[in-house]
C-alpha cells in the first residue's frame, strides 16, 4: 500500500472515531449533566419537603420523663433519692449563666445563631454510618437534645434523617434557652447521673445553682465520654484528655467573650469528689420517705404522679436533733437490750418531736431501721396511749365548764375520791377501774391525781364531762374519731394512737390552744418550679388559751413531783408532760414538752415471730414492769436535754384564771389514804412534795367520802356503800382494745 492509501485509511479511522465520540456526547453534554444534577437536587428538595411535612415532633420517649424523687433535710442537704433513674430536672434559670455558656462552648459554639442543624457535620456522620465507622460527632446541641428527648441512641441513616427534620422543627418551635435546658437535663453524665442537677451532686456534692464556671466546664467536657472522663476511674490518658477538653471549653468561652481572659488564666482544674453510693432507705430514712409520701397523698398529691418522680421534697427533720434522738434511744434503751432475752426482742420504740411554733416534725424515730423493722413505730396507730389521754379529759372538762355530780366546777383544785375500784357515778354503763398496785388514794385534788395518774379520779371526771363531749375534744385535738368508743373505758386511753398523733395533741396545749397538726413535709416542688401548696400546720384556736395553759400548768406537776419526776432529775429547763402505761404493760408512754419542743415517746411490745402480736413489755432489759416514767421518760429527757440548745432557758408564758389551784392545794388527811402535802402557793410552778406511800387494800374499802367539791372539806364524811359494779373493773369494759369484756382484770392497770 502506498502512502496515499495509508493516509486515506487513517483518515477513515479518524472519521469513524469522531462519529462515535459525537454519539456519546449526545448523551453527556454539559447541559445534560447540569440538568441531571439540577433534577436530582430538585428531587432531593422535594423529598426533603415531603419528609419535613410528614414527620411531626413526636411525644417524648418513655425513659426521658423518668426522674428520681429527692428528699432533703431542713437545711437543704440531701437525705435520699428514690426511683429507677437518678434525674432531677431544673429550670434554666437555676443554672448559672457561665455554666450554660460552658456547655455551649464545649459542644456547639454557634448554638445561639444556628438553625439547629449542622449540615456538614451531619453529612459526615451519615457517610461514616453508611461506611460502618460507628458513632461520629458533628451534631448540634439541638440535634443531641432531639436524640435524647424524642428519639433513640441507635445509629441508622433513617434515624439521622428524622433527627435533622425534628431538629429544624424544634429550633423553630422552642427558644434557645428551652432547648439548652432540655439538653442539660436529659444528658447522661456518668455515675448514674442523668441531668445536670444529679451530676452536680454526684461530682461536686452541691446543687446546680452553686456550681462555678470551672466545675461547669468539667461537667460539659465530661459528656463526650462519661465513663472515660470520670476522674475517679479514668486512666492517666483519660485524665489527660478530659483536662485538654476542659481547657478547650474554657478557651472557647474566652473566644466567644463569655469569659474574661484574666479570669480564665486563674482557673484551676476542679478535681471532683470521690463517688458516693446513692442514699437509700437504710436506718431512719426509709421511715421518713414513707411518712412524707403518705402525708403528701393526704394533702391531695396524686400517688401515681409522686411515683413517676421529679419531686424535690424538703422535710422539717433537723439533722442535729435527729442525731440527738437516735443517740438518746441508744443510750437509754437499745444499749441495754439483750437479743437472747425474749422480752428484749419484742421491745419496740417510736418517737416524734414537733416544733410547737411551726408544727414541723423536727426529729422522728421509727424503730431499729427501715430494712430491719419495716413498720414505723412513730406513725403506727395500733397501741393504746393509756394515761397520756388523761390531760384531754381535763382539757374537755375545763373547755366545757363541766361540773361534778353535785354541780361544782371542775378545776385543778377539785377534790375527787381516788380509791381503788371506786365505781363511777352518773354513768349508764357501770365502770370501776383499778389504780396501779390497787392503791387507795382517798380524797385528792385533780392536780395530785394527775401527778400520780389516778385512774378512778379521771374515770369519774370523764363521766362528769360526758362521753360524747369528751370524744369531741379528743377528735378536735387530733385523735381519730372512728377509733374512739364513747364509753367510760375510754378515760383510760383505750383507743389506739401514734406517737406522732400524741405529739400533735400536746403541741396544741403548748401552742396555747391553737390546733397543731404535725407536718413532716415543709416544701414539695415538682419539676422546675411547680410548688405544691401545703396547709399551715398551725391552725385556729381549737380550745381556749385559758384551758390549754391550765393543762400545761397541771402537767408541770407530773414532771416535778409525779410519775416522771425521776427522769427529770438533773435537767435545767421548764417542762410539762404525762406518763402512760397500758393494760398488761403492752405499751408505755411519755409525752412531754418545753416551751419550744414537744416530743412523744412510746414503747410497744410486739412479737415479730407471731405476725406482730401485741405482747407485754414486762421483763424488758431485766425490768419487771416498764412504766412510762421509765425508759420512755428517760429517752425523752436525754433527747430534750441535747436538742434544746439555746432554747433551754425558755419559760412557759401561761395565762390561767385558775390561780393557785394549778399547784394543787392540800387535800384533807384520811385514814387509810395518803397524806398530801401539796402547797397552795400562788407560784405557777408546782412545789408539792411526794406523799408517803399510800396504804393499799386488796378489795375496795372506800367509796366517795363526799361529793367532789372545789374546796377541801374539813372532815371527811362517812362513806356510803357502793353499788356493786356489774362489769369487769379496771381496763376491761367497753373501750375496745385490751379493754374488751372478757379479758379479765389486767395484772397492771393503766396509768
Amino acid at each position: 500500500m502506498g502512502r496515499a492509501d495509508a493516509r486515506r485509511a487513517q483518515q477513515g479511522r479518524n472519521r469513524r472515531a469522531k462519529r462515535k465520540k459525537s454519539g456519546i456526547r449526545r448523551f453527556f453534554t454539559w447541559k445534560k449533566l447540569l440538568g441531571t444534577a439540577f433534577g436530582i437536587c430538585l428531587l432531593g428538595i422535594l423529598g426533603f419537603i415531603g419528609l419535613y411535612m410528614s414527620v411531626d415532633i413526636p411525644e417524648a420517649n418513655a425513659d426521658v420523663n423518668l426522674q428520681s424523687n429527692v428528699y432533703k433535710y431542713a437545711d437543704g442537704s440531701i437525705m435520699a433519692r428514690t426511683g429507677k433513674v437518678n434525674r432531677e430536672k431544673v429550670s434554666i434559670n437555676k443554672i448559672p449563666k457561665e455554666v450554660q455558656h460552658a456547655f455551649v462552648a464545649a459542644e456547639n459554639k454557634t448554638f445561639y445563631d444556628d438553625s439547629g442543624v449542622d449540615l456538614k457535620g451531619t453529612a459526615r456522620g451519615i457517610l461514616n454510618t453508611v461506611l460502618g465507622r460507628g458513632k461520629q460527632g458533628g451534631s448540634t446541641i439541638t440535634q443531641q437534645y432531639v436524640k435524647n428527648y424524642y428519639l433513640t441512641q441507635e445509629q441508622t441513616v433513617s434515624r439521622k434523617l428524622q433527627e435533622i427534620v425534628i431538629s429544624l422543627k424544634v429550633d423553630n418551635k422552642l427558644t434557645k434557652d428551652q432547648i439548652l435546658e432540655g439538653y442539660v437535663n436529659t444528658s447522661f453524665y456518668g455515675r448514674n447521673a442523668f441531668g445536670i442537677q444529679a451530676a452536680a451532686q454526684a461530682y461536686y456534692g452541691k446543687d446546680v445553682d452553686k456550681l462555678n464556671v470551672a466545675e461547669g466546664a468539667y461537667l460539659a467536657s465530661l459528656m463526650q465520654a462519661p465513663s472515660q472522663y470520670d476522674w475517679a476511674v479514668a486512666s492517666d490518658a483519660g485524665k489527660k484528655r478530659v483536662q485538654e477538653r476542659w481547657n478547650y471549653t474554657l478557651d472557647n468561652m474566652v473566644e466567644m467573650k463569655w469569659l474574661d481572659a484574666s479570669t480564665r488564666a486563674s482557673l484551676k482544674f476542679p478535681v471532683p469528689i470521690a463517688p458516693k453510693p446513692l442514699p437509700g432507705r437504710e436506718g431512719q430514712v426509709g421511715y421518713f420517705i414513707d411518712a412524707a409520701n403518705q402525708e403528701l397523698s393526704k394533702r391531695g398529691v396524686d400517688e401515681q404522679a409522686l411515683q413517676a418522680g421529679g419531686w424535690t421534697i424538703t422535710l422539717g427533720i433537723d439533722k442535729k436533733r435527729q442525731k440527738e434522738l437516735e443517740q438518746a434511744v441508744k443510750e437509754k434503751l437499745t444499749s441495754k437490750l439483750d437479743p437472747k432475752r425474749e422480752a428484749d426482742r419484742n421491745a419496740q420504740l417510736g418517737a416524734a418531736s414537733v416544733d410547737p411554733e411551726t408544727g414541723h416534725v423536727v426529729a422522728m424515730y421509727g424503730g431499729a431501721g427501715y430494712t430491719q423493722h419495716y413498720r414505723s413505730n412513730a406513725t403506727r396507730v395500733d397501741y393504746q396511749p393509756a394515761s397520756t389521754f388523761k390531760p384531754i379529759i381535763l382539757a374537755s372538762a375545763l373547755e366545757n365548764k363541766s361540773v361534778t355530780q353535785d354541780g361544782h366546777p371542775i378545776t385543778p383544785n377539785t377534790i375527787y375520791n381516788g380509791d381503788d375500784r371506786r365505781p363511777v357515778v352518773g354513768s349508764d354503763v357501770p365502770f370501776a377501774p383499778e389504780n396501779e398496785d390497787n392503791v387507795n388514794f382517798g380524797d385528792i385534788t385533780v392536780q395530785k391525781a394527775t401527778n400520780d395518774s389516778v385512774n378512778t379520779v379521771f374515770a369519774q371526771m370523764g363521766v362528769d364531762v360526758g362521753m360524747e363531749k369528751l370524744k369531741k375534744t379528743a377528735v378536735d385535738l387530733g385523735l381519730e374519731g372512728s377509733k374512739i368508743v364513747a364509753r367510760p373505758a375510754m378515760t383510760l386511753g383505750s383507743m389506739p394512737a401514734s406517737p406522732l398523733q400524741m405529739a400533735g395533741v400536746y403541741a396544741t396545749f403548748d401552742a396555747h390552744g391553737k390546733k397543731v397538726e404535725p407536718a413532716l413535709v415543709v416544701k414539695a416542688v415538682h419539676g422546675s418550679d411547680e410548688e405544691t401548696q401545703l396547709p399551715d400546720p398551725i391552725g385556729g384556736q381549737i380550745i381556749s388559751r385559758n384551758t390549754a395553759d391550765t393543762v400545761t400548768a397541771v402537767l408541770r406537776g407530773v414532771v416535778h413531783d409525779g410519775t416522771a419526776a425521776k427522769a427529770m432529775r438533773g435537767t435545767n429547763f421548764q417542762a410539762a408532760g404525762k406518763t402512760g402505761t397500758s393494760d398488761d404493760n403492752k405499751s408505755a408512754w411519755f409525752v412531754g414538752y418545753t416551751p419550744k419542743l414537744v416530743t412523744a415517746v412510746g414503747m410497744f411490745g410486739e412479737d415479730m415471730s407471731k405476725n406482730g402480736k401485741q405482747v407485754t413489755l414486762a421483763g424488758t432489759a431485766g425490768v419487771p414492769r416498764v412504766n412510762g416514767g421509765g425508759f420512755p421518760a428517760e429517752v425523752w429527757s436525754a433527747y430534750t436535754t441535747g436538742a434544746l440548745g439555746g432554747d433551754a432557758d425558755a419559760q412557759f408564758d401561761l395565762e390561767s384564771d385558775m390561780g393557785p389551784g394549778v399547784t394543787a392545794p392540800p387535800a384533807p388527811p384520811a385514814s387509810g389514804s395518803p397524806t398530801p402535802t401539796e402547797s397552795a402557793s400562788s407560784s405557777p410552778t408546782p412545789t408539792e412534795t411526794k406523799p408517803t406511800t399510800p396504804t393499799t387494800s386488796p378489795t375496795p374499802t372506800r367509796t366517795p367520802t363526799h361529793t367532789p367539791t372545789t374546796t377541801p372539806p374539813t372532815t371527811p364524811t362517812t362513806p356510803t356503800t357502793p353499788t356493786t359494779p356489774t362489769t369487769t373493773p379496771s381496763g376491761s369494759g367497753d373501750g375496745g382494745g385490751d379493754g374488751d369484756p372478757g379479758d379479765g382484770d389486767p395484772p397492771n392497770p393503766p396509768r
